[in-house]
Parts: C-alpha cells; structure tokens; sequence
C-alpha cells in the first residue's frame, strides 16, 4: 500500500544542495511536482545541482529557527541534510559529524509542530555493530544487526540516535517517519576530490589524474581486500521515495546487494579506462570495517524490488562524468 500525493503540495529536500539532494529534487521535478523547495548550508554557487523551479534557500539546519524555516508550510519532508564524507572524513571528524543529530532533532520538533505528512530520514549502514563486518567475506547485514549496538564511532552513532529519534517522534507524537539506512550511494554530480569523497569517485578520480598524467600508479587505503556493495544515485532515488511513500516504519536496508572488494572496484576502472596501474597501499590510512554488503530480504518482502544498477554500469557513467569535470575545469 502506498500513500498518494498531490503534485502541487510543498515538498522540502533538507540538503538539496548536496549530491543525493540535488537529483532527488532533479527527479520530483521531473515526476511533475510543482512546489519543491531546496535547502542547504551551502552557498548556492557551490551546490552540485541547482535548479530555478525550486525554492532555493540557504540555511543552517543546525539551528531550531531555521528548521522552522525550512519546512513551512511542508506536506513532506525528506532530511538528507548532514555534515559528512567518505572514510577519511568521518574518521578524522567524529564531533563534526556527531553535530548533526541537532539538525535531524530539531527537523522532527518542527515536523511536530507545523504537522508535515509524513518525514523521510536518511541513515545510514554506519549503525551496524562492528562485530558483524570484521571479515571480507561478511554474511550480509540484516536490519536486526544495528542492536545490540556497536556503530562506527560519532557518524554511526549519531545515525542510529537519530533513527531513535524518528521512532519515538512517530510513536509518541504521531509524526509519520520512515528511515532508510543508506549502502554507500556514488553517481555523477556528487564529491569526488577535497577530501570528502567516497571510494567510488575516489578511485575515479585517482585513475583519470594517473592517466592524464602519465604516471602508472594509484595509492590505495589500507590492503584493499576490505569489501563493500555500492549503490547508483538512481536506485537510491527510486528506494527512498518508494519507502517515504510506503508503511514500512521501521528503519530499513537500502542498497545494492552486489558486494566488491575495493581492489575488485579498482580492477573495473581500469578497464573501463583501459589502463592497469601499480597500486601502492598506505596500510596506515583509514579504511572503515572490513567487510560490508546489505541484505536485501525485508526491501523485497516490502516493496518487491531491490536495487539492480551492476556496479560496473554505474561506475562507467560516474567515470565519464569525473573525466569530463577534471578534463575541463583547467
């Protein structure tokens, strides 16, 4: 059973100016929707799509004030807004990223109040006990595996408080939140060099700059062997409205269930470089657990779809879109 929505009611993308952000209000305009309303801590000129339709406004969501702001008048809300990176960020930033459980708080105390339809939460597979993923070869991780918790220091942490927060709003003042639990989302349009990328558009961009500069090499973090499942920005789009939309209240797996290890993902850009490079491993830089990949049986029983995109078809758009930035921007 899924709600149904008015094309004309306000939707708010908290984070709009971000990667996931900027194609979800992408698609929802797209998909017709007429009153879409961006928000972001950015300066507009640094967002990574803009779009005029939108109402564009630049705020702080840390701050009570601005969320009242942001989300007024708002039938749905999706809050995708958080202070993040890849690996060597969240490792580096633990307070930073701890910080924004104020923004996911303070969303829901509006939400409250101003009586949105219902709250979408982005969280993420950092919630999981480190227990689970100590092996390359990982049994995929099923929902039930956040507890009893363990999650990656301040990021996890802050996510699986957060997912709390969203239960006991629902619970205890009715408001209708879902949570998905984020594997790892990559695509074009998104970070991909100042120290905030993730694995995929990391190694793009490692490859491209080793080729165009002659230079046959790539450093890796850590061996490499640790494994992962990356998602394609357009089966996240797809999952996460079909969760806001659907009565799955219980935060709930969303990503690919293809899993790699990251120097299987290095071998796939090469070839679609058509490239092979010496790798040099810096064992003593942050690499995250050792394995991960997501267990999809709840998405399917649920929504009867999980997400499809290969890894290889999606890397090789995420490649032509960093080669052509890098390629142009001098």
């Amino acid at each position: 059973m899924f709600m149904k929505n008015d094309r004309r009611e306000k939707i708010v993308v908290c984070g709009g100016g971000g990667f996931i952000g900027g194609h979800l209000i992408s698609a929802l305009k797209q998909q017709g929707y007429q009153n879409l309303r961006a928000v972001d801590i950015k300066p507009q000129s640094e967002w990574y799509q803009r779009f005029d339709e939108a109402d564009n406004l630049v705020l702080d969501l840390q701050n009570k004030s601005a969320c009242y702001q942001a989300i007024q008048g708002a039938s749905l809300v999706y809050n995708l807004a958080a202070d993040m990176g890849g690996m060597g960020f969240i490792e580096n930033n633990r307070a930073l990223c701890m910080l924004s459980v104020l923004i996911n708080t303070h969303l829901l105390m509006a939400a409250k109040e101003i009586g949105v339809r219902r709250f979408f939460y982005a969280s993420s597979a950092c919630v999981y006990n480190a227990d689970k993923q100590r092996d390359p070869d990982v049994t995929a991780l099923k929902e039930e595996d956040a507890y009893p918790a363990m999650p990656e220091d301040g990021y996890g942490w802050e996510k699986l408080f957060s997912e709390r927060m969203c239960r006991h709003f629902r619970e205890d003042f009715g408001v209708e939140t879902r949570v998905a639990r984020f594997h790892n989302v990559y695509g074009p349009f998104g970070t991909y060099d100042g120290g905030r990328e993730k694995a995929p558009a990391a190694i793009c961009r490692k490859v491209i700059e080793a080729k165009l500069s002659k230079r046959p090499e790539i450093e890796m973090w850590g061996d490499a062997n640790q494994t992962r499942s990356f998602m394609y920005i357009d089966d996240c789009l797809k999952g996460t409205q079909m969760i806001l939309n659907s009565e799955i209240t219980a935060p709930i797996n969303l990503g690919s269930s293809e899993m790699v290890s990251i120097n299987r993902l290095v071998d796939i850009v090469e070839e679609i470089a058509g490239i092979t490079l010496k790798r040099r491993y810096k064992l003593d830089a942050p690499k995250g657990v050792n394995g991960r990949n997501s267990d999809n049986s709840l998405i399917k029983q649920y929504l009867g779809w999980e997400p499809s995109t290969r890894l290889k078809d999606g890397i090789e758009k995420t490649y032509a879109w960093i080669h052509d930035q890098i390629t142009t921007r001098g």
